[in-house]
């Protein structure tokens, strides 16, 4: 007896070519579903994958131009440094340059007047020490936690024997750009935050450079940026790996077991120590981690070790040593970094050294972290570097004469001058007139008649070599102008927009434009004619040609957000947009349903209860979304201005670590069951289904595993690590090795019989008796099903494993959003067209992006959840890990347009009486579900990259805007990746199903 399994009318499936299988949306110029449209899916796929690469080639193009390298001087500073602009001594300055080091310093002392200060120089680099916690804040001291755990610190500041400076760093507040910074005197470029992974020598002009044709002798020890960064100039070194955050003992060791030889040894002069432990701590705990008081206290003990000895070399050899305690960056309350805010740039320079300051008290002076170049650049005799935009900490130069301290204010207006004459070609101070009181000056007059003003001053106060008398109104007045031509030409510097190129930036432009203007067109064009998500009555076809109000507030959604951007605050708080669009969508949904569940509304009164059914299923889908996004919403108070505010997160933190321990475990277990639930619920009775279902237990177990004994395990033994570090591998392996099996076996293994309980969970209806007996249209929709649900299963798991534990409950609350979305349209819902619905998906994805705690910050990206189960750094593993954690939402909402496709009512394409072929199928799947999510991001993208533009030139440009560009591409990658993704694997089960069909008739045949 011959199987009647793929026997079905010829005339239903003419043609199986495999240029019919598309990804994109065909353009459909027909009026009947059931007909070809114009052009071919095969060619639609390429407009919509033309689209995409024309779209990245835009976003290259903008980002080249308008993030460059910003342009620097070449060269080294001189000899010519200590004489005026226009009267460098060029023949001697050739000269300079082949003296030996000894020489050299020699000459570079004469010239300058100003002997050095100190001979030698420690430099302590803690890693992410905010310094309110040295110096406190607002002019109050530090917290009483703080002064007791660095007490050595804080008596040197009270008997005078330090003085501390609040030096902002600028933003991006990462490790190499804000070193570079402290070197250099320069502010690099915003992209620097990408190179901060991959370190390249730096060839700027530089203090180690300077030091190193002095000849000193340099060691470090500690961070390998140092040796990444200055290649080939240290006698000895020591570097560890500054991105694994999950050590912060050995990272440390690794610097202080070398301290005390070094200390003794009399072969150095500049010794580098980047301690990284503290920045590790904040990493894993934040600001109150257990582990910062005692970390603060390694520090002072080692503060305390080099000062001592510092001072015995003073009594010995009579060798002045500088202690130099900076930080490259603070931390926000999570312990994070990377953004604007004044907890990420508050960072530390600490001068210590062997005699006073003469500051007893003051802990509020302010300074910027580039002053730190000049200042130490004077203080040893070198020349200042010749990007430097800083200005020196004059109170670190009390031991100088009044003259030596008005000569090195000189030596820096010179170099800041030669600067601003690279900036204006112009900048010849003999041209312009600069009369006492004439005012009004404007760009390079204004610094000309700054600068001659403090020149004079200084010119005439020398000249009264015998009247003057030291600290005087003339000495004083004469400082002022100098701190006045300083100030506005730093101001200025730093604050310069790099030029950038309007070719490029309008091609990349024009390119993103014409992208978004092909997947709109495809997408308007797809929508002329597509189902609704399934078969409308006829009655109600002249409805759904109107227009109603959830579209109307979808699109409008669009506009909100766009309008939005172009205000820094409402970018800093973007998460209540979301929040707000998303809830408001779904209350539409809630007024519709009951606008159309009334018994005078249902088309058939027969058919009255199982409607009011489906209607009371709605409305607890409804109902479930809003719930669960209210308390999203109130779960992280995300953003800049309102993060102080109390929020969920905050209270169970303050309830302890039983608390979000407990709330992780409930988690987790209600994952792992309404997951099983709903794979296994229409496949109860196929054993191959409920094998591979059941195999994700393991997985699952793993990660309860690790949750109950390695998660909250700060302080752990070698031992213990590598255990953890093999489950999380294990977890990593199982559920890739899974989820991809799943996708290429169940097409092959899936049974083809109705199965009534798959047509309950879908509920999707008025499906005719022909199609529920097409094996074809079932096995499809099983197939795309159950790999849906492997897919959302195997992110949860994953998400669970890499999020912080505060976290697990809002990954629970995101799959009850996304399943109940996906409920509420199975049945199309009441006249839903389904971009509307696709769109629904794709808002939900972007609130519980921030709901998950993130911003518009780098500061919110978690770093060390990217190092679990990483046993090395890996700049690319760490990546992904990165990624994956902060999109974690948005890419679940694009996996779950595969579970999505698959309860739809799909029976448009098979009973229809024209002809119809698999590529037709496959459109309408994708179509939607791809279209939607790359149409909306794309108008996003090329709207965010025009105010982008118009805010070039805007006070955050870099702090606000360019941070949040940085996001926008990303999500860019991540709707790449999402739709890719659902299109491809629907395109495979399609073909392997054509497949199986081929080959049994192929076998009926014989």
């Amino acid at each position: 007896m011959r199987s009647n399994l793929f026997q079905i009318p010829r005339r239903k499936f003419v043609r199986y070519s495999i240029s019919n299988l598309c990804i994109g949306p065909c353009i459909m110029n027909t009026r009947t579903v059931g007909n070809y449209s114009s052009l071919t899916c095969t060619k639609l796929t390429l407009f919509t994958v033309l689209a995409v690469l024309i779209q990245i080639t835009g976003l290259f193009l903008f980002i080249t131009g308008f993030f460059p390298v910003k342009p620097t001087l070449s060269g080294i500073s001189g000899l010519e440094s200590f004489y005026p602009p226009g009267s460098d001594p060029i023949d001697l300055s050739q000269n300079a340059s082949t003296l030996p080091p000894d020489k050299l310093k020699s000459l570079y002392q004469e010239a300058s007047g100003v002997p050095p200060v100190f001979d030698r120089l420690v430099l302590m680099v803690i890693d992410g020490l905010p310094a309110e916690f040295v110096l406190g804040r607002d002019g109050m001291p530090p917290s009483k936690e703080f002064v007791e755990a660095m007490p050595y610190t804080q008596s040197l500041l009270t008997k005078g024997l330090a003085i501390g400076y609040h030096a902002k760093a600028a933003p991006p507040t990462v490790t190499m750009p804000r070193l570079k910074a402290m070197l250099s005197g320069a502010v690099g470029g915003f992209l620097d935050v990408a190179f901060n992974f991959n370190t390249q020598a730096f060839l700027d002009d530089n203090l180690i450079g300077q030091f190193f044709r002095f000849g000193w002798k340099m060691v470090m020890l500690g961070d390998e940026t140092w040796l990444k960064l200055f290649p080939g100039m240290f006698t000895r070194y020591d570097g560890v790996s500054s991105f694994f955050v999950k050590d912060t003992i050995q990272v440390d060791y690794n610097v202080s077991r070398h301290l005390a030889d070094e200390l003794k040894s009399t072969d150095w002069d500049l010794l580098i120590l980047h301690y990284l432990g503290l920045d590790h701590v904040g990493h894993i705990g934040g600001r109150n981690c257990i582990l910062m008081t005692p970390k603060l206290m390694e520090m002072d003990e080692v503060i305390k070790m080099i000062h001592s000895s510092t001072i015995q070399t003073q009594e010995v050899e009579q060798r002045g040593t500088l202690l130099l305690v900076v930080s490259d960056h603070g931390m926000t309350e999570s312990g994070n970094h990377g953004g604007s805010s004044y907890e990420e740039t508050d960072s530390l320079a600490l001068f210590i050294g062997p005699g006073t300051f003469g500051y007893t008290s003051e802990t509020n002076i302010k300074a910027f972290q580039v002053d730190i170049a000049a200042t130490l650049a004077l203080l040893f005799g070198v020349p200042i570097p010749k990007n430097n935009i800083g200005m020196l900490m004059e109170d670190v130069f009390t031991s100088l004469t009044d003259e030596q301290q008005l000569r090195i204010l000189e030596l820096n207006s010179w170099q800041l001058l030669r600067l601003l004459q690279a900036q204006f070609p112009e900048l010849e101070c003999g041209r312009f007139s600069c009369e006492s009181g004439s005012g009004g000056h404007e760009g390079a007059e204004m610094f000309c008649c700054l600068y001659l003003d403090a020149a004079a001053l200084f010119e005439s106060w020398k000249s009264k070599n015998s009247s003057r008398s030291a600290g005087g109104d003339d000495y004083r007045n004469i400082v002022l102008a100098y701190q006045n031509f300083l100030r506005s030409a730093s101001k200025w510097l730093s604050g310069r927009a790099t030029d950038k190129p309007i070719g490029l930036l309008a091609l990349g432009i024009a390119a993103m434009l014409l992208s978004c203007s092909i997947l709109v067109g495809l997408l308007f064009f797809y929508g002329r004619d597509a189902p609704f998500g399934g078969r409308p009555h006829l009655s109600h076809i002249d409805n759904m040609k109107k227009w109603h109000l959830d579209e109307i507030f979808s699109l409008a959604v669009i506009f909100i957000l766009i309008s939005s951007m172009g205000s820094s605050s409402m970018v800093e708080e973007e998460q209540y947009i979301w929040h707000f669009t998303t809830a408001s969508l779904y209350l539409i949904f809630f007024r519709k349903t009951l606008q159309f569940s009334t018994p005078g509304r249902l088309l058939d009164a027969q058919n009255v209860d199982c409607k009011q059914k489906r209607s009371c299923s709605r409305i607890y889908s409804i109902v479930a979304v809003l719930i669960s996004g209210r308390i999203l919403k109130g779960w992280h108070q995300g953003g800049v201005n309102w993060v102080h505010l109390p929020d969920i997160s905050k209270l169970l933190e303050q309830a302890g670590s039983a608390a979000i321990k407990s709330l992780q475990l409930i988690s987790v277990l209600l994952v792992i069951s309404i997951s099983l639930t709903a794979i296994l619920l229409p496949f109860w009775k196929s054993h191959f289904v409920m094998l591979f279902t059941i195999i994700f237990l393991f997985p699952g177990w793993l990660v309860l595993l690790y949750i109950l004994n390695y998660q909250d395990s700060i302080v752990t033994s070698a031992s213990s690590d590598a255990i953890a570090t093999t489950v999380a591998q294990s977890i990593y392996a199982l559920l890739s090795i899974f989820t991809v099996v799943i996708l290429f076996a169940i097409p092959w293994f899936m049974p083809l019989k109705n199965s009534k309980t798959f047509r309950l969970f879908c509920l999707s209806s008025d499906i005719s008796p022909q199609i529920q007996r097409e094996p074809l249209f079932w096995g499809f929709r099983y197939s795309i099903y159950a790999i849906g649900w492997c897919c959302v299963f195997s992110w949860c798991l994953l998400q669970l494993l890499l999020q912080q534990p505060i976290n697990s409950m809002p990954v629970l609350l995101l799959l009850v959003q996304i399943l109940a979305s996906i409920w509420y349209f199975s049945d199309g819902g009441p006249h839903t067209r389904q971009w509307v619905e696709v769109a629904a998906l794709y808002y939900v994805g972007m609130a519980g992006h921030f709901g998950l705690g993130n911003t518009n910050t780098l500061a919110t990206i978690d770093v060390a959840g990217a190092y679990i189960g990483v046993s090395s750094h890996s700049t690319f593993i760490s990546g992904i890990l990165m990624f994956i954690i902060t999109y974690a939402s948005p890419m679940f909402a694009l996996l779950s347009m595969l579970i999505y496709v698959s309860v739809k009512d799909m029976s448009a394409f098979v009973d229809t009486q024209n002809d119809m072929n698999v590529g037709q199928l496959l459109k309408t799947c994708v179509g939607y579900p791809c279209l939607v999510p790359l149409g909306l991001n794309s108008i996003f993208l090329v709207a965010y990259t025009l105010i982008l533009l118009l805010m070039r030139n805007h006070l955050f440009v870099w702090s606000v805007f360019s941070p949040k560009y940085l996001y926008v591409c990303a999500t860019t990658a991540c709707i790449y990746i999402g739709t890719s993704f659902v299109a491809l694997a629907t395109t495979y089960i399609c073909m392997v199903f054509v497949a199986r069909r081929k080959l049994k008739e192929g076998l009926m045949n014989e």
